[in-house]
């Protein structure tokens, strides 16, 4: 598990906005990319070519959940 510390220091490499953990994701709070990174054995994996851009309707579920601004 991502610790709290861990989660306030990581960014998306692409934007540098903050992430939200979502499950075995971190998901970028930027609602232009809206990037997704696996986190596999505890390890996030920040490469961009690696992350998962979702469609805007699954990113606003997941910023509603995490109480986060969809704009």
């Amino acid at each position: 598990m991502i610790s709290k510390e861990l989660l306030e220091i990581l960014c998306c490499p692409e934007t540098k906005a903050d992430l939200v953990l979502d499950g075995n994701y971190l998901v970028s709070v930027d609602n232009k990319t809206r990037r997704r990174y696996r986190i596999e054995d505890d390890i996030p994996i920040m490469l961009i070519d690696e992350s998962e851009q979702l469609d805007f309707e699954t990113w606003k579920e997941i910023m509603i959940r995490h109480n986060k601004p969809v704009e």
